[in-house]
């Protein structure tokens, strides 16, 4: 089966952008000119996907509001002869169905995953964690392959130095990566900090069967109380096909202010536009600080 609905985990407090998400949401951070949250949905509808469920919480009104057709706000823009604006307004959703469920409190990503289960509807589907930004949708595109030719879920990964391994999930592989990227996956450990299994992080995409949310709803809780994916994706490892598929894609963690001020540089750097100018600002202002 194809891939035509995502969940995007989107209830997070955003604690390291104090004060800023009092206010505002992280998602809508500007990466360029482009909200963040804006670049997740892109990276579906290029991989084929039209439908999306985002999780969020009822403290966050302004990212719902955002991810609504705005029919009126094209039609006052338009008559008042900005039809650049107005086009690009409507073309936000065009292509695609947003639908929001709230996660009620702060229980871990396998929880908020779990609140999209009713959306879901027994479909295989994509999880995509909006801290990070990929620079275009090959890798999603090529989990979305290997699920279809192997069955079972499937998650994005990348090599990571050994003294990074304790940050991310890292997998058992149990065989080697073939030349397309693909790897078997026997199991998988949230943040270890002894002996890692690998060094192949699990970064933030994933392609899962509708059965996880069954898993999910007997796992025990884990640390500080929260359920895992890591821990559901195990068992579902451990008693069917489960692989990894390494990639190379640009990708940026804007989960931090230091990862999300290198997105928005390296956004701006790339734009033709505008690039030029800015590398130009950039070393003037360098030089003149040094």
């Amino acid at each position: 089966m194809g891939i035509s609905v995502a969940v995007i985990p989107a209830a997070g407090r955003g604690t390291r952008f104090l004060p800023f998400t009092k206010a505002v949401p992280k998602e809508l951070l500007p990466v360029g000119s482009t909200p963040a949250i804006q670049c997740i949905v892109d990276e579906c509808v290029d991989a084929g996907i039209d439908e999306i469920v985002v999780v969020t919480s009822r403290t966050k009104p302004s990212l719902g509001a955002y991810l609504t057709p705005s029919p009126d706000l094209v039609e006052e823009l338009r008559a008042a002869g900005h039809a650049a604006e107005a086009l690009a307004v409507e073309h936000l959703l065009r292509d695609v169905h947003v639908t929001t469920v709230y996660q009620d409190s702060p229980r871990g990503l396998g929880h908020a995953v779990a609140c999209a289960r009713q959306q879901v509807d027994g479909r295989p589907f994509a999880v995509l964690l909006p801290d990070e930004i990929m620079g275009d949708s090959s890798l999603l595109r090529s989990m979305v392959a290997v699920h279809q030719r192997l069955g079972g879920g499937v998650v994005g990964l990348k090599a990571v130095p050994a003294d990074q391994v304790h940050r991310y999930g890292i997998i058992e592989p149990s065989g080697e990566v073939d030349g397309a990227g693909v790897v078997a996956v026997r199991s998988m450990v949230e943040k270890p900090r002894g002996n890692a299994p690998s060094n192949l992080a699990i970064i933030g995409r994933y392609v899962l069967s509708a059965d996880i949310f069954d898993v999910i709803e007997h796992l025990p809780p884990g640390a500080q109380g929260e359920i895992q994916l890591t821990d559901a994706m195990r068992v579902q490892a451990e008693h069917g096909p489960f692989h990894g598929v390494l990639s190379d894609v640009t990708r940026h963690d804007t989960g931090t202010p230091l990862g999300w001020f290198q997105a928005v540089v390296d956004t701006i750097l790339d734009d033709p536009e505008i690039g030029p100018r800015a590398a130009a600002w950039m070393r003037h202002r360098l030089d003149a600080g040094s």
